[in-house]
């Protein structure tokens, strides 16, 4: 099942008056089967410590697979939510942007799975891989 393509300014739009907009988290390609993000890692994605924080990891993966499966669905008569999220924290970042890149493993009826893997933008790195499941609810 291949996702709508559209622009991705109205994707962006999506998220205006949301966390994804106070953390700067912007969608920037929609493929067949995949989505990919980008996130600032500044003083609003921190932790204590100065790295980007594995909550706004977790964050990126929800909203990489939540706009993902909105582009499966009929939102008319339907919504995404997501179920359960791991995420595998495996470098640290300081500064600059992560991206994400989001695939569809699985899209059923009632639930979707997204593979995210987060890489730093400037050295390439692996810095998070995880799974979202995401379930498909009644509009109500």
């Amino acid at each position: 099942m291949a996702l709508k393509q559209i622009p991705i300014a109205q994707m962006n739009a999506f998220s205006r008056n949301t966390l994804n907009e106070q953390i700067g988290i912007e969608c920037i390609e929609i493929g067949d089967d995949y989505i990919v993000a980008r996130m600032p890692v500044d003083h609003r994605t921190h932790q204590p410590a100065g790295l980007l924080h594995g909550g706004a990891s977790a964050a990126l993966i929800e909203t990489i697979g939540s706009m993902g499966s909105s582009l499966l669905l009929d939102l008319e008569k339907e919504q995404p939510v997501g179920i359960e999220i791991n995420a595998n924290h495996v470098n640290g970042v300081r500064s600059g942007f992560v991206r994400a890149i989001g695939k569809l493993v699985h899209a059923g009826k009632r639930t979707h799975l997204w593979q995210v893997d987060i890489t730093d933008e400037a050295s390439g790195k692996l810095v998070c891989t995880g799974r979202l499941t995401v379930m498909v609810i009644p509009k109500k």
